[in-house]
């Protein structure tokens, strides 16, 4: 048995691409890394890319919004979950807001300290885009109640005697914390000094106009979420602030000065995000917005480099095609390794040529899995295993495992399968279970009238959902079209090409959006295909579809054989070209 540690192995190309494009201190759009789970985006951020990006003029703010989701992050010791976030315990809103708020002023207070962002820039770009006169003199009047302020005090007057008055609340000491004045305070002079306070105040201050502003929206944005109706205005007031220290840190960068650089990984989690009380909008407009504002500031006065990393395949192509055409981002998209780089890199390091062609055949090269095989088959010393994080949920596998091994009659195949039924019974089936509630939802909306006509279009195999509001024959209902579009999938080898003829007939499909939605299929760019996230993963909805018809009653059975011959799914002539390959 090889007992190698695993090691993070360089993608040089991909590497490349984005050291090219964070390498401009400005750039017209945001860019987006996308790709199945499991292909090692997070990795090659974290290990490959953000210490480089750290070094010098470059400082580089990496949010993980999936980071307080203690069950699936390997912060607490837990692992990715191979389906969507959606389906997973996810946090409030207000905690993505303060995470990204907090990583963005930690960057502007960097600025500050190297002297490209001043508090005259703060109240140009403040000023620039919202009306500040009203809320700075309502802040005067808490902190200097007993002076009268003529109405006829410019904006900037009114900016200044601010900044004084804040600068007498705040703490000196604590200023002096953020600007670490205690190991340099020796070497600047009393204006230099000043200069820097003068900043931090005025950052602060910045911060408390906009959320007195957005204290007074506070009724309309409650009134917008009973309502569930759309307002930009409203969602761009939940935006303001890390939108406005997002341009203050573009006009500040400065290439081989400070030349900052913002990475937020699993950017999707915002759109389905907790929305615990009525200060903000939802999560979803939220989202919006905020990307909005980063196109809007790139193409009309340069951003700073954006890095958007996400595993959801709305991001492949819807998300361009609903923020405006198909270039409205730089789209990287990363597949993880051809099956020939794969084999370069794993045979005789980690695995054998044997059990390379078996890992090949049943699991493909997806890294997640050729790592989380690899901690299996060293389950004896699982703890010296580094790399892809800790994926402790593997550890009870791991014991079920180390048993087999001391079976002398047991082989590595007797590995994979085990690992296998794993998937199965901890990704694949839960994700299904997941898939026939989204199903089931599609017909009660059906029935209601709340689906467009164009979805139900003469001939759609799910245009008849059952008429009656009895749950067992809605479940049953979902469960025979759910089975009818894997069954469609596996006709056409598991490859489709939704744009093929540009007909987007798939998309239609309510079956193939719950796939998509619960993690199991992708949608990718180039090549539009939809498949499986892994090899590995089709297996399973194989083995799904089998078990399924194994369990069916006779009734059920002639149900689902009268759909699959009547009304049932083909996407055979949306199939792969010759000459993809599909992993």
């Amino acid at each position: 048995m090889v007992n190698k540690a695993w090691k993070i192995i360089p993608r040089p190309l991909l590497e490349t691409i984005l050291n090219n494009h964070a390498q401009h201190h400005r750039v017209p759009q945001p860019l987006i890394l996308h790709g199945p789970r499991g292909v090692g985006k997070t990795t090659l951020i974290l290990d490959r890319i953000l210490g480089e990006w750290n070094k010098g003029p470059h400082l580089t703010g990496y949010v993980d919004f999936a980071q307080s989701i203690k069950d699936h992050h390997p912060n607490f010791d837990g692992s990715f979950p191979w389906y969507s976030w959606s389906s997973c315990e996810l946090p409030s809103l207000s905690s993505c807001q303060t995470q990204l708020e907090n990583c963005l002023e930690s960057m502007a207070h960097k600025g500050i300290k190297l002297g490209t962002i001043s508090s005259h820039q703060i109240f140009t770009t403040l000023n620039k885009w919202h009306g500040i006169n009203t809320a700075l003199r309502r802040i005067l009047n808490q902190n200097a109640s007993k002076i009268a302020i003529s109405n006829k005090v410019s904006s900037s007057g009114l900016w200044d005697r601010a900044v004084f008055a804040l600068s007498a609340r705040f703490n000196a000491s604590e200023i002096d914390g953020v600007l670490d004045f205690e190991e340099k305070g020796k070497s600047l002079s009393i204006d230099e000094a000043s200069y820097f306070k003068e900043a931090i105040v005025a950052l602060r201050l910045a911060k408390e106009v906009i959320k007195m502003q957005q204290k007074w929206r506070a009724n309309a944005i409650a009134d917008l979420n009973r309502s569930g109706r759309f307002s930009r205005s409203l969602a761009n007031s939940c935006t303001d602030w890390p939108c406005l220290l997002l341009e203050l840190l573009s006009q500040a960068a400065e290439i081989g000065h400070f030349q900052p650089k913002l990475v937020i990984n699993n950017v999707e989690i915002l759109c389905n995000a907790m929305l615990t009380d009525d200060s903000m909008v939802c999560g979803s407009m939220y989202h919006d917005s905020l990307i909005w504002r980063i196109i809007a500031l790139g193409a009309n006065e340069r951003c700073l480099p954006v890095i958007l990393v996400t595993s959801d395949s709305y991001y492949s192509y819807q998300a361009f095609m609903d923020f405006g055409f198909p270039d409205i981002f730089v789209s990287r998209e990363t597949f993880g390794w051809t099956p020939q780089e794969a084999k370069m890199h794993m045979v005789t390091d980690y695995f054998t040529h044997a059990e390379w062609m078996v890992i090949d055949d049943v699991l493909g090269p997806n890294p997640r899995h050729l790592f989380e095989v690899y901690v299996l088959k060293q389950s004896n010393y699982y703890q010296k295993v580094s790399g892809y994080g800790n994926p402790v949920r593997l550890l009870l596998l791991s014991l079920i495992v180390s048993q087999l091994m001391d079976d002398e009659a047991s082989t590595f195949e007797d590995i994979v399968d085990a690992y296998l039924a794993y998937l199965q019974v901890t990704v694949v089936n839960p994700s299904m279970e997941k898939a026939l509630s989204i199903l089931q939802k599609f017909a009660i909306d059906a029935r209601s009238g709340k689906i467009l006509e164009h979805r139900l279009h003469f001939g759609a195999p799910w245009r008849h959902p059952p008429s009656s509001k009895d749950p067992s024959k809605c479940k049953e209902w979902a469960k025979i079209q759910l089975m009818d579009f894997v069954q469609s999938l596996v006709n056409a080898e598991f490859g489709v090409n939704y744009l093929a003829d540009c007909s987007l007939e798939i998309l239609d499909d309510p079956a193939a959006v719950a796939l998509v939605e619960v993690g199991l299929l992708y949608a990718q760019r180039d090549p539009s295909f939809f498949r499986p996230i892994s090899k590995g993963i089709q297996r399973c909805l194989a083995r799904w579809l089998v078990q399924e018809r194994m369990q069916l009653s006779y009734q059920n059975l002639l149900q689902y054989l009268w759909q699959r011959i009547m009304r049932g799914r083909s996407y055979r002539h949306l199939m792969l070209q010759v000459g993809y390959d599909k992993y």
